[in-house]
């Protein structure tokens, strides 16, 4: 039952070996580099991790020989997800081809792994058919998020997208609408129909879903709040939504 406590994130260093998991399809979680080199090979580093738009941060030597146990990191140490990410277009053609009513959850920019940890473990509950998450701004799939989620990331797909806009025109290319979780609206998710084929959109902590994304959504919906706090954890937001959309799909 406690297995999922003991994963341990794969971490790899030295310039020749980022480079090769570089130019292969390994998933990063994170690259830190040494702050202020000048060395070439660094560079070319960097000019892979801009063009995929991979997450990093330029850190002192201290915390590189932290992280690589006092090896010879050569400036550079990478974390590796232990989480193998799924194909939008292929989870979506393959829940359409079972005829479920598939259900999908889009995250813009989760940054706290804890937040991300406990929507992986509702998402999982209420039978999401897939999390879908941008390339850049998200909060890793690290073996906190994987505690957090009580081994539920093992057991639902997670895809990876450049950017939410790129999800959200792949999810209205297969006719699947979207609903998004804003006080910028006068609308109830009470009003919502989540008996059709639907994605879910959750925004960040702090500043909600990028208002371009707003634009594209089909629906929007809010929360009724009751008392003087004008909004909830996103995770607890997120189980709201989630289990609205269960009690329509088995209740009504």
């Amino acid at each position: 039952m406690g297995w999922f406590f003991f994963l341990i994130m794969t971490t790899i260093f030295g310039i020749h070996s980022v480079l090769e998991a570089l130019e292969s399809d390994t998933t990063f979680t994170k690259i830190y580099l040494l702050k202020d080199s000048r060395n070439r090979q660094l560079q070319e580093i960097e000019n892979f991790i801009r063009k995929n738009r991979i997450s990093s941060s330029y850190v002192p030597v201290e915390k590189l020989d932290k992280l690589s146990k006092f090896n010879n990191h050569q400036g550079v140490v990478a974390q590796i997800s232990p989480i193998e990410l799924a194909n939008l277009e292929d989870v979506i053609s393959n829940a359409l081809e079972k005829e479920e009513i598939p259900l999908f959850l889009l995250l813009d920019q989760i940054s706290d792994v804890r937040n991300f940890g406990a929507i992986i473990r509702t998402a999982e509950c209420t039978g999401v058919t897939a999390i879908v998450i941008p390339q850049s701004g998200s909060a890793p799939v690290n073996a906190e998020t994987i505690k957090t989620s009580a081994g539920a990331a093992f057991k639902i797909p997670i895809c990876k997208v450049n950017h939410m806009k790129d999800a959200l025109f792949i999810l209205q290319s297969f006719d699947i609408k979207s609903a998004a979780a804003t006080e910028k609206t006068d609308d109830s998710i009470y009003d919502i129909d989540f008996k059709q084929p639907m994605a879910i959109i959750m925004g960040s902590e702090g500043r909600g879903i990028n208002p371009s994304i707003l634009k594209l959504v089909d629906y929007k919906g809010k929360l009724p709040l009751l008392g003087d706090i004008g909004s909830l954890n996103v995770s607890v937001a997120c189980g709201v939504f989630l289990y609205e959309a269960v009690r329509q799909r088995q209740f009504s």
